[in-house]
């Protein structure tokens, strides 16, 4: 990697290759995004502070591990529909290798909804977090797996420079710790395996343990049922964060109420 990626760290997973991708890409991003035009951020934390367990839906067509989830994909209307059956949030995936997404996916969702929109992708520039306030994002993910520390600090008072979200996404113990350096008011447990793909409840609930009472916990991935929801509740979650289940859903809108109908513990 040259110079200017020093602090991207290598995980012997899937992680390598979408890095890899993505450093390519931003060599291609504009310097000259005026984020002055764009509208102010939406407050994605006070968004997830709810009696219920507060659901970031995702629009999401496609992952490395399923393949195409949905193939009728219009993300405008999945997301209106997010928005009118009660997420607190939308996630929208905008990395097109390996998700088919786009970030003219999130800028027309988060025109057509009213609450705060996460840019869900793989962050490791300042110039992605640039692009993504000027396409509207309120919030931004940030991998810690992929950031060493001082790179992940930088991101992050990056993300809080452009008065947007971060959302600080750990797999292990480790990367918590890591997290948990930040004094982040907000951190997402990812439970699922980056070198299986297998996917398992237990990673929030042996995480959550550690999480500072105060921090507003998502729980990440392997969430279908009100009782996945209620697992997690019970953990110290107090948001998730929910893709292929929705949007693979027979009735989406019955989905995003049900998953959201959950009270928090």
């Amino acid at each position: 990697m040259t110079e200017q990626f020093l602090g991207i760290q290598t995980t012997n997973t899937i992680l390598d290759r979408i890095v890899a991708r993505k450093i390519e890409e931003i060599a291609a991003i504009s310097h000259n995004y005026d984020v002055k035009l764009a509208s102010a951020p939406r407050d994605f934390l006070s968004a997830l502070q709810r009696d219920t367990i507060a659901l970031i839906a995702e629009v999401k067509r496609a992952s490395p591990s399923k393949g195409v989830l949905i193939e009728n994909f219009n993300p405008v209307a999945l997301g209106t529909t997010y928005a009118q059956a009660g997420a607190a949030a939308i996630s929208v995936l905008t990395d097109r290798d390996f998700f088919m997404g786009s970030l003219e996916d999130m800028y027309n969702v988060r025109a057509a909804v009213n609450i705060p929109v996460l840019r869900k992708d793989f962050t490791v520039d300042q110039r992605q977090i640039a692009e993504g306030r000027a396409a509207g994002a309120d919030a931004i993910l940030l991998i810690v797996a992929i950031l060493d520390d001082a790179r992940l600090r930088d991101l992050y008072d990056c993300v809080r420079g452009y008065g947007m979200t971060a959302l600080i996404e750990v797999h292990t113990e480790s990367e918590m710790e890591r997290a948990l350096k930040l004094n982040p008011p907000l951190i997402g447990i990812n439970n699922r395996d980056l070198h299986t793909f297998h996917v398992d409840l237990v990673v929030t609930q042996r995480l959550a343990r550690m999480v500072p009472q105060g921090t507003t916990l998502v729980a990440e991935s392997g969430i279908f049922t009100v009782a996945d929801v209620e697992l997690v509740a019970n953990a110290g979650a107090s948001a998730i964060l929910v893709g292929e289940s929705i949007v693979k859903a027979g009735n989406v809108a019955e989905q995003v109420q049900t998953l959201s109908s959950v009270k928090r513990r």
